[in-house]
């Protein structure tokens, strides 16, 4: 029993690491900070733990490839922010045909993979969790090539995500994804404005 309670208390301690430096990967990617990268893969790294224990085994192998991208993510925006000036962000805007595409795209392969996961792993909710994975593996690429809509693909992403954590009584990783509701909103907000500011100066239109 005295095992046991030191595991959750551990667990619970490194929950709330997670949740903090999560909260810190959010708020500087709405800034456009590129140090939002290094306190991405701390959370990544924590979580890829977490998710796995919890049997959210889609979720465990999504943050393995966050922590990838979170290297990807420091080489592309370093390497942007030596070109431009630091407030010259280069942003770019995808054309509704293009998002329309990548939805139906992205809707396929997740039934396909839920599907996989629901008749071969004892993983809970394959289906809602294969689509949360799916989805946000994309949405993660749109941010580190600063595509403005990620945030609007974050944000349902997210609401779907509190569900799947508040079933599993992972309460303050469910408030966390309610807290980046709002911080995706605000990105997309900030985002858009930066991108409309330059006037075409350092923005590149991607169909």
């Amino acid at each position: 029993m005295e095992d046991l309670l030191n595991y959750y208390s551990t667990l619970s301690f490194l929950e709330i690491i997670a949740v903090i430096s999560s909260l810190l990967y959010v708020i500087l990617a709405a800034k456009t900070n590129v140090w939002c990268w290094p306190a991405a893969f701390i959370s990544t790294a924590i979580y890829t733990f977490l998710f796995y224990r919890f049997y959210l085994w889609m979720d465990s192998f999504l943050q393995v490839y966050y922590m990838g991208m979170a290297l990807y993510g420091w080489y592309c925006w370093n390497k942007h922010t030596e070109e431009f000036d630091a407030k010259k962000v280069q942003l770019k805007v995808y054309q509704l045909k293009t998002h329309i595409i990548i939805i139906i795209s992205l809707s396929v392969i997740s039934i396909i993979v839920g599907a996989l996961m629901d008749a071969y792993t004892p993983t809970d909710f394959p289906y809602l969790d294969s689509t949360t994975t799916v989805f946000a593996v994309f949405a993660t690429y749109l941010v580190a090539q600063k595509v403005v809509e990620n945030w609007l693909y974050w944000i349902v992403i997210d609401a779907v995500s509190i569900h799947l954590y508040v079933e599993k009584d992972l309460m303050p990783t469910a408030f966390l994804f309610t807290v980046f509701i709002g911080l995706a909103a605000y990105g997309y907000y900030k985002w858009r404005k930066e991108y409309k500011t330059y006037d075409g100066l350092t923005v590149n239109l991607a169909s």
